[in-house]
């Protein structure tokens, strides 16, 4: 069996490669995830600094045992293609599906609200947030109608942005913080369950190292992947892990996590002590473009995972969504999962919706690692040649399911903030949005259905298709 990887061009070296894993992963999670880790922690800083090492730790596993398969079965469509080789085409399709109507709108639609809140600093009014949201998405979809070149350019310019705010961040505030709230006790608030609660803080945490699923793409145009691809992903995300714990003990540097709980914009609200309200602005434009390139990138990726399934025939108006404009980007398909965002983002929050994208992704994810195993043991794959092996196997791809299952079992069993019958009472009271952000087992069912969905949408095109 060959492997494309194999002819592509070797010229990346280690430093590169740890570059693409640097660039890939650190994103909006730093400047906004605070706010959700102090509020499960109810104001106390000691488990959320936790969360950021076994988070990165959990994510290195993750990213390890990833790309083993990912250059094993180097195929468009990537989780895609790796889970319908190991688990058969419906669970192949149920990914794409997630991805399509869950996933990649889900994290349109969390960057979008975040990134038009964060223009409330500049408008002073909250009722215009929602048009701002929508805006946003819409003027994202345009670019990308105008071809890969112009997504491309946006990407370029804010990775440039989001590292700007972070280096001045993380300097300043060690320089003009007073350096006198807690950083690593209390572990948790009064009341709180610091084992249920490291579940929720995990969830917030994964998000913010959400793109380390794109290490497998370098490893065919890397001279020596075998050794430079593990260095490479324990080096780039230990690196992430050490950024976002100094950037985090800068925050609370300068604000208590009691405070930092009580915002939805914290990495401004820290610039704005540092700096003043002008320079506070001024960091808060650079947030402002990093998460509009997020938001770009999500946009760019999900419309062509539903692009690949429209040309496969297996998406609902399938030779709508096939289509290419003159552009050659795949107009439909960007409207599709941009407008999917627009509706997600109705709902106005960030942590809600970042919680739905990142639980479903992961129960994926967990997948991809049991694939990983079970491909090494099937014979059409025990021989085949690999340029690259997850190290300490069978240890790391085991760390890799444990982290990967604990998160999303404490998800579906436990829930601190809420009973369910105040969920139920929620319910009854037609306050859909305030149930599902309070309860997470409700939140997690949600994501289980709208994924389910795409069972019964196979089955319909597949008959469709004979």
């Amino acid at each position: 069996m060959s492997n494309h990887n194999n002819e592509m061009k070797k010229t990346l070296g280690l430093s590169t490669a740890l570059a693409t894993v640097v660039g890939s992963v650190i994103g909006s999670g730093v400047f906004f995830k605070p706010q959700s880790i102090y509020t499960t922690t109810a104001g106390a800083p000691g488990l959320g600094m936790m969360a950021w090492i076994i988070g990165g730790l959990a994510s290195i596993a993750a990213a390890l045992t990833f790309a083993e398969i990912a250059i094993l079965i180097p195929k468009t469509g990537g989780m895609v293609a790796y889970l319908e080789e190991a688990f058969g085409k419906k669970i192949g399709y149920l990914t794409g599906w997630m991805q399509t109507v869950l996933f990649y709108p889900a994290m349109i639609a969390a960057l979008s609200v975040i990134c038009a809140q964060q223009f409330e600093l500049f408008t002073g009014n909250p009722a215009l947030t929602p048009a701002v949201t929508i805006a946003i998405v819409i003027i994202i979809i345009i670019l990308n109608a105008l071809g890969s070149g112009v997504g491309g350019a946006v990407q370029v310019i804010s990775t440039v942005c989001k590292l700007i705010p972070l280096i001045l961040l993380m300097i300043f505030g060690f320089i003009k913080g007073s350096g006198e709230n807690p950083i690593f006790s209390p572990m948790v608030g009064e009341g709180v369950s610091a084992g249920n609660a490291l579940s929720s803080l995990l969830l917030a945490v994964l998000f913010a190292f959400e793109g380390w699923t794109n290490v497998g793409a370098i490893a065919g145009e890397m001279k020596n992947p075998a050794k430079d691809l593990p260095l490479a992903i324990v080096g780039g995300v230990s690196a992430i892990m050490a950024v976002y714990f100094v950037i985090n003990l800068a925050y609370l540097w300068v604000l208590p996590a009691s405070t930092l709980a009580a915002t939805p914009t914290p990495a401004a609200d820290v610039a704005t002590a540092i700096f003043g309200e002008v320079g506070g602005k001024i960091i808060a434009v650079g947030i402002m473009i990093s998460v509009f390139g997020a938001c770009n990138g999500f946009v760019l990726s999900g419309s062509r995972v539903a692009y690949s399934l429209a040309a496969e025939g297996t998406l609902p108006a399938s030779q709508v969504f096939s289509k290419l404009n003159a552009a050659k980007s795949p107009m439909n398909s960007i409207i599709l999962v941009g407008a999917i965002g627009c509706i997600y983002s109705l709902t106005g929050q960030f942590n809600l919706l970042t919680d739905v994208a990142v639980f479903s992704c992961w129960i994926f994810y967990t997948l991809t690692f049991v694939a990983v195993m079970k491909l090494r043991k099937e014979a059409k794959w025990a021989n085949v040649e690999r340029i690259y092996k997850v190290p300490l196997y069978p240890i790391i791809p085991a760390i890799a399911i444990i982290s990967g299952v604990y998160v999303i079992f404490n998800q579906l069993l436990i829930c601190d903030s809420v009973t369910l019958s105040e969920t139920l009472q929620t319910l009854s009271s037609g306050n859909f949005v305030e149930a599902i952000s309070t309860d997470n087992r409700l939140r997690s069912i949600v994501s289980i259905i709208i994924t389910l969905i795409g069972l019964p949408v196979y089955t319909a095109m597949a008959k469709k298709a004979k």
